[in-house]
């Protein structure tokens, strides 16, 4: 079959969506993807056909500009996140809607899977009238379950307003296309869901029914980040906020020099691309900083996680068995840091109230935990149990052929 993919042009997005992908060509289906330019490298490597399609997510965010203020919280970003992020996805769209469309008209799929961010997918989807596979990089929602329910209690009424006048306007611009309650991140969920957490993860999990797919982190080949050896002796503490400039925060970095320098502990920082290394002044003997690193290879050695619980990161330490210390830097995150203290598989801190004393001492509490590190190892048996690309291969298969044969077959 011929099975096309839009994606959000985002690394968090694209990179749970590639091993699925691969699986997918391996089982013999031609696949067209739909992404930023940034990604095609990476989506020729699984086989599937690259079409350019919108700029990378981040790449025009400027540094600092949607930190909460000082002593500020992650909800203190809720309304320029919910008006900022609405707002470009809906330019995003006007401008890849139209030629998105042709391409695929000009070769249809017989089902288009799109990221669930991507209003020019589900719009797509909707006008071919082909069948529609949601693909969730985090929670899933349903009638019983919104991710709302996971956000701050009381949302600032200009937050509200905000969504609430992006969300007519996204709607207005469905319209103009022909399209009806389009229901975009809200309402109706498509005919599939795939979602890249386990369902032990999801809140209100057993709520959802066959038209969801909790098939956990696809992890797959990367692109390489340079190579990394683990460290010989000493437990390895690996503290990353994430990849894009949202999370480019020096002053935490520095931080984590004060806290972990020089100590028992053999540190890997990821600052991202945005630092600069003489922005953190000296690093100790026992600090490697660089602005990536394999993930992957370093959770697999990991004893902690200090991260800012992004879905991808949080669920890759959970694959490899690595309990968390959260420092949440936008909503969604502070979220994800919630929900893991809540299943008790790390602990989560205040991102206004953090001190070098306060991290040092949550990391060792957490590394000496042994119901923490139970919970974990559970919950990384849950993970990797759910089946991960192949699972997900397998509902998208079972999906297709429960619609009958495409046209003209």
């Amino acid at each position: 079959m011929h099975i096309a993919v839009v994606c959000l042009p985002a690394t968090g997005h694209v990179n749970p969506t590639l091993p699925v992908v691969a699986e997918l060509v391996r089982r013999g289906h031609r696949v067209t993807y739909a992404t930023s330019e940034k990604y095609a490298d990476a989506v020729r490597a699984t086989g599937a056909a690259f079409f350019a399609s919108g700029t990378d997510f981040t790449a025009q965010l400027p540094r600092h500009s949607l930190q909460p203020p000082a002593g500020g919280s992650p909800g203190a970003m809720m309304n320029p996140l919910m008006s900022g992020l609405m707002q470009r996805l809906l330019l995003g769209a006007r401008e890849e809607f139209p030629v998105l469309l042709a391409r695929l008209a000009a070769d249809p799929p017989d089902a288009l899977c799109y990221d669930a961010m991507t209003l020019a997918g589900k719009m797509a989807a909707a006008k071919l009238n082909v069948p529609d596979i949601a693909l969730l990089p985090t929670y899933a929602s349903n009638e019983h379950f919104s991710m709302r329910e996971l956000m701050p209690e009381r949302l600032p009424a200009a937050a509200l307003r905000a969504w609430k006048e992006a969300r007519e306007q996204v709607s207005g611009f469905a319209a103009e296309q022909g399209l009806e309650n389009i229901g975009f991140m809200d309402g109706v969920p498509a005919s599939l869901n795939i979602s890249f957490i386990p369902r032990a993860f999801q809140p209100a999990g057993d709520t959802f029914d066959g038209r969801f797919h909790f098939v956990g982190p696809c992890l797959g080949k990367r692109v390489s980040t340079g190579s990394w050896q683990a460290p010989a002796a000493g437990p390895l503490l690996f503290i990353s906020l994430g990849t894009t400039p949202l999370n480019d925060r020096p002053d935490f970095f520095r931080m984590c020099l004060q806290a972990f320098g020089n100590s028992r502990w053999q540190v890997a920082i990821a600052t991202g691309e945005q630092i600069q290394a003489a922005e953190l002044g000296a690093i100790p003997a026992n600090v490697d900083v660089r602005p990536f690193f394999p993930q992957l290879e370093v959770l697999r050695h990991a004893s902690v996680f200090l991260s800012h619980t992004g879905m991808n990161s949080t669920m890759e330490s959970l694959y490899f068995g690595v309990p968390l210390v959260a420092v949440p830097q936008q909503p969604e995150q502070a979220a994800n840091a919630r929900r893991v203290e809540e299943l008790g598989l790390g602990r989560r801190l205040d991102p206004a109230t953090l001190s070098a004393a306060l991290l040092r001492s949550t990391v060792e509490e957490v590394d000496a935990d042994q119901r923490i590190r139970g919970n974990v190892h559970a919950m990384s048996a849950s993970v990797r149990a759910a089946g991960g690309p192949e699972a997900a291969a397998d509902a998208i298969e079972g999906f297709l052929r429960a619609q009958g044969p495409p046209p003209g077959a």
